[in-house]
């Protein structure tokens, strides 16, 4: 082994700018996680498809078959049409908090693998970050996989109009949010309330968030059309609807700042949390 001498009061300059070595290391914690869903895809992949393939299959194909189609005759395309943006929508939101939020309550339970991750040269906002993308990340595969179940289960037509420049600005901002909203609830429970985030909150969420209907159907029942508005559900089914049919939509100048809203408040909220968490 050779050393090279280093004159007295040189200065030791790093290889790396801590921009430079910031940007390395949250690369590496996102191929981290794909290396770990390339090893789970046995589990990822029915996991992602079992929910909606069985929506889409009951709903769509069992429905009609039988004579008990939603909406009658006349109307089973348009629900099937209608239910598509639904569930695409339900997919990614699910993904995001599967692949963010349930792990992230046992890194800072008893696996601790938290701790590895904010030893990586990077703020711990940054690491916080880290984790809504790679959810985001995961929920735009699950996209993916769930588009041809919309196309060829239903036993009624489903009457796709595509706009490419809603569907390829909305899928990123809407997979974003999700992976956000997956951080805010990893850090708000633990492994003892976890049943807590399912049954009182998934739950409603997605029984309130117009996968079956769409938003303006609600106005004969005022209060609760008001009410969902909490919910980021409604507008990312609404959004898609606007971007894959030409059934009856919220406008997109509500639907886009209100996503670009709740996924600022989700990151800021989740980043609070985790450095709560971490600092503890």
């Amino acid at each position: 082994m050779t050393t090279v001498p280093v004159e007295p009061g040189a200065e030791l300059v790093p290889r790396r700018s801590p921009a430079a070595a910031a940007r390395v290391a949250f690369g590496a914690l996102l191929l981290r996680d794909l290396v770990v869903l390339r090893k789970t895809l046995k589990e990822f992949i029915p996991r992602t498809l079992l929910q909606p393939f069985l929506l889409v299959f009951v709903f769509t194909y069992v429905f009609p078959k039988i004579g008990q189609g939603v909406g009658g005759a006349s109307g089973e395309s348009e629900f099937s049409t209608i239910l598509v943006a639904g569930v695409v929508a339900l997919a990614i939101m699910f993904q995001g908090i599967q692949t963010v939020a349930l792990p992230m309550v046992n890194e800072f339970g008893f696996t601790r693998e938290i701790e590895d991750r904010v030893l990586a040269p990077l703020p711990i906002a940054m690491v916080a970050i880290q984790k809504a993308v790679w959810g985001s990340l995961a929920s735009l595969l699950s996209a993916l996989l769930v588009f041809p179940i919309a196309a060829v289960v239903p036993a009624t037509p489903v009457h796709l109009d595509v706009s490419w420049p809603v569907l390829l600005t909305l899928t990123p901002l809407c997979c974003y949010m999700c992976g956000a909203l997956g951080l805010f609830f990893g850090t708000r429970f633990d492994p003892r309330t976890v049943p807590l985030l399912f049954g009182i909150i998934v739950i409603p969420i997605t029984f309130l968030g117009a996968i079956y209907y769409p938003w303006q159907a609600l106005e004969p029942i005022r209060w609760l059309q008001i009410l969902v508005l909490a919910n980021p559900l409604v507008y990312m089914c609404e959004g898609f609807r606007a971007a894959l049919t030409d059934s009856p939509h919220m406008s997109l100048w509500v639907v886009y700042p209100v996503l670009v809203a709740f996924s600022v408040l989700f990151t800021w909220q989740g980043i609070k949390g985790f450095t709560r968490r971490v600092v503890s």
